[in-house]
């Protein structure tokens, strides 16, 4: 038995899994050395979910960099000599008018995001997969590049664990369970094992289901859940008797039943001559704790393949027999059948990423075997490199609040995100509904009161409009339109846009509660914002003037939109959105530690401090009629972007001059003890109360105002995305060096675009409204514009603007293409409607000189 180091560069905690073994292949590749894997099984695993995957990848996903890792990870396969690429049909049932949208937007997705799947009709379905019975089917998508890991992704695994063991550059160990992680001062250490200890200083867990019981030996909570997974043989199956294939038909997925069927080839293979059919249950999906599975001496089959009980699966099954008879005429291999466990998070997102609590714990879990390599290739590129080539926002494990990672929010949320897994589709606005109630301002009693239409944000409970304000549409009718079809208004609401309106002709008031606030305190604390912050904070940046700001990452990407206001000499408020906010605290104190910055304090005021924004052209008149001393809101002595301590009915208040709807007003901020009762001076002077989605949808795009994780990525520059500063500031920041770069080009790659869609009804006639990430094409050829770096145009942010009249949308355009005037085709459920550029880079639709929040 080998010996086991006494030092490692990294150790990994569940080597055996596919995971676990393209994490350690590339990281080798990235030069790294002195590897230690470490298993609790075998290697390859033979009892993780990696031992009984199907192993079939699909193309197709709503998500950027879901369709990057399983792409890069189906060339790595089909590299490999690993994967027969034998298409995938997804079918939507007679009668599921559901289904076939979903399956068109899955179309519209992919163009967006580099897939080639297409619609066909039933005919070509039947004929790429007789056995389904063809009169049941409307339509289907096709993926060509679709296909199956073989013979199983649990063979690659081993492959990758020997070929990085033949490099000498690791050492792995079966067997060998990491007992604990050492942490101390807030930094791995070494990880303890029954073998012995192991010091290192990087700790990579991707121990799949069982991944949150290392995490917590590092002080981490993982919000991961196993749940099971019923999947059912029937055989025996001779179709491809002699032919040697491991899969002869394409893959067939059923979704509208939550269910998908393949065949394991010529009988004479291992476990071949059978049909696999699987199931998603939508209703009681079963969780199993981490800590609850078996172990390996106790389970009869693996521990990750639990007895299946088969009123699971009777109703969906009677539905798949309808739709493929041959299910129901063979036999079914009882033994042979079980749940999987696989593993889901409170937001169906993968885990990745340095944890926020131990510097050096690394984390690359809740991922499917379709993204294995992808996720492994993205893990090594952000650990050696600093970033990833994709913004990580969706899955960078930074993204979840504390609060975020309690017992009943995991389990809750897990809950829901299982049900979902294939059926229903789920909307772009889809609110959760579990995990709610966690946040609330103190305007929430008000909200409900005036029948806040509300949703959640970082687990904020946030009112999107209020019914009390319906009357407002009387008045505002004629410019609020109707969404006729359901898909397009789901989780709107109208009465949205008449506030909209209201506001820019009187006052009203948005509960910006939910923004993360930080006070960054001590002798380094303008060091760290200066180096941080492209725009410069500190120096001679006057007492209470805010700057609106980017952080950058090594390459010049964007990756934090934020305000920095000065509050003294030592002392800044950085204001982010709720959505970035924990990023963002988590880079900026990770990054005072990496440059020594100690003499420093960030203080979260988020849920000390609660945040109207006042705004509209009689703003200045309203908040002067409750203020203890109007005369200091006059023009003159409160310019705009700067803050300072007020008075309102003797309510102490930090007021903001600062707008986000492009009119007169401020943010005003105030204790929570005391929010209620600046609601009601406010509300008692007839101020409006007006939902959010004026502030982040439609008041946002009418302003061409960028959000960051959606319009902003670290993929695109500050001068692609239109915000870069006239001069770059002498003084160092992060960043800088790629910066002064990408501004010596003459032109960029690609810039942020303000659109307008045109014709907007499709072919009957209808009014439609989109939701959601579109492509952008060539208007003539119908293919997706792409940059000179390979970057595809979409839709980040598409809304319509009320007080423009007009549905509005930002995305990036090839530089070649990206000219005024020019006009492009936006594909919205399966049609195309035409897309006119109103202004590349930054340049407002509404108040384009931005005259009115300075008035």
């Amino acid at each position: 038995m080998a010996t086991l180091p006494k030092r490692a560069d990294a150790v990994i905690i569940g080597q055996g899994g596919i995971v676990g073994a393209s994490v350690a292949h590339h990281l080798i590749e990235l030069g790294w050395d002195n590897l230690v894997g470490l298993e609790k099984s075998a290697i390859p695993s033979d009892i993780g979910s990696t031992s009984h995957a199907s192993d079939f990848c699909y193309m197709t996903s709503h998500d950027k960099m879901t369709c990057y890792t399983t792409i890069y990870s189906r060339r790595f396969y089909e590299r490999l000599g690993r994967y027969a690429k034998i298409g995938g049909l997804e079918v939507a049932r007679v009668g599921d008018d559901q289904r076939l949208q979903e399956l068109k937007r899955k179309v519209a997705s992919g163009k967006a995001f580099g897939s080639r799947a297409r619609l066909i009709g039933p005919d070509e379905v039947a004929e790429r997969f007789p056995l389904v019975q063809k009169e049941l089917v409307q339509a289907a998508l096709w993926d060509p590049d679709a296909g199956l890991i073989v013979p199983r992704s649990q063979q690659v695994a081993g492959e990758l664990v020997e070929q990085a063991v033949a490099s000498g550059r690791l050492q792995a160990f079966a067997d060998t369970p990491a007992l604990d992680i050492d942490v101390r001062d807030g930094r791995v250490c070494g990880v303890e094992t029954a073998r012995g200890y192991i010091a290192t200083p990087v700790v990579i867990v991707t121990s799949g289901i069982w991944g949150p019981i290392p995490a917590a030996m590092g002080g981490v909570r993982l919000p991961l859940m196993p749940v099971e997974h019923p999947l059912l043989f029937f055989g025996p199956f001779g179709a491809f008797a002699d032919t040697g294939v491991e899969i002869g038909y394409p893959l067939f997925r059923d979704q509208g039943n939550s269910a998908y069927l393949r065949d394991t080839g010529d009988p004479r293979r291992t476990e071949g001559g059978q049909l696999e059919w699987g199931y998603y249950e939508t209703t009681a999906p079963r969780l199993v704790p981490p800590g609850e599975i078996l172990e390996r001496d106790q389970a009869r089959l693996s521990p990750s393949m639990r007895d299946l009980e088969l009123d699971q699966v009777m109703d969906a099954f009677t539905r798949a027999v309808e739709l493929t008879p041959v299910l129901g005429e063979l036999g079914w291999d009882e033994k042979h059948s079980f749940n999987g466990l696989l593993s889901v998070t409170t937001d169906g997102g993968s885990l990745v990423g340095e944890a926020p609590e131990t510097r050096g714990l690394w984390l690359c879990e809740a991922v499917w075997v379709k993204d294995g390599p992808g996720m492994g290739k993205v893990l090594a590129d952000w650990i050696t490199q600093g970033r990833p080539a994709l913004d990580p926002h969706a899955i960078d494990i930074a993204r979840l609040y504390p609060l975020q990672k309690t017992p009943d929010y995991v389990y809750g949320r897990c809950a829901e995100v299982a049900r979902k897994i294939y059926d229903p589709p789920v909307h772009p606005r889809e609110p959760f509904e579990s995990g709610r109630n966690l946040r609330r301002s103190p305007f929430w009693p008000r909200e409900k009161e005036l029948g806040g239409y509300f949703m959640e944000a970082a687990g904020w409970e946030r009112a999107h409009g209020y019914a009390a304000n319906e009357a407002l549409l009387e008045r505002f009718g004629d410019r609020v339109p109707e969404r006729p079809e359901e898909w397009d208004g789901r989780h709107f609401w109208k009465v949205s846009n008449a506030e909209h309106l209201a506001l820019s002709e009187g006052v009203g008031m948005v509960n910006l509660s939910h923004f993360a606030i930080f006070d960054v305190v001590g002798p380094d604390a303008e060091a760290l914002l200066e180096y941080l912050s492209v725009a410069r904070v500190g120096g001679k940046t006057p007492l209470g003037k805010g700057v609106y700001t980017h952080f950058l990452d090594d390459a010049g990407g964007v990756r934090a939109d934020l305000t920095v206001i000065r509050l003294a000499a030592d002392g800044f408020r950085v204001v982010c959105g709720g959505d970035t906010g924990h990023r963002d605290y988590v880079w900026m104190t990770r990054m005072a530690e990496d440059r020594g910055l100690a003499r420093l304090h960030v203080e979260d005021r988020t849920d000390t401090l609660a945040t109207l924004g006042l705004w509209g052209p009689e703003a200045r008149r309203t908040l002067q009629a409750v203020a203890d001393d109007p005369r200091e809101l006059d023009a003159e002595r409160f310019p705009f972007a700067m803050a300072r301590e007020i008075r309102v009915g003797g309510l102490p208040v930090w007021a903001f001059r600062i707008s986000y709807v492009g009119e007169l007003g401020w943010e005003l901020y105030t204790p929570f003890s005391v929010g209620l009762a600046l609601w009601d001076r406010l509300f008692e002077q007839g101020v409006t109360p007006v939902g959010i989605e004026t502030y982040a949808s439609s008041r946002r795009l009418e302003k061409s105002l960028r959000l960051q994780n959606v319009d902003l990525l670290t993929e695109y520059n500050l001068l692609e995305a239109g915000l870069a500063r006239p001069r770059v500031k002498p003084a160092a920041f992060h960043g800088k060096a790629a910066h002064l770069e990408q501004r010596e080009r003459r032109h960029q790659p690609a810039y942020l675009c303000t659109l307008t869609l045109g014709d907007h009804h499709d072919a009957r006639g209808v009014a439609r409204y989109p939701v959601g990430h579109s492509p952008i094409l060539d208007p003539d050829s119908r293919e997706v514009l792409v940059d000179t770096l390979g970057r595809r145009s979409y839709v980040t942010s598409i809304a319509y603007g009320p007080s423009v009249g007009k549905i509005i949308a930002l995305g990036y355009l090839p530089a070649a293409q990206a000219r005024v005037g020019a006009v492009f085709a936006m594909e919205y459920l399966g049609e195309h409607y035409p897309l006119t550029v109103e202004a590349v880079g930054y340049r407002a639709l509404y108040d384009p000189e931005n005259r009115r929040p300075k008035g």
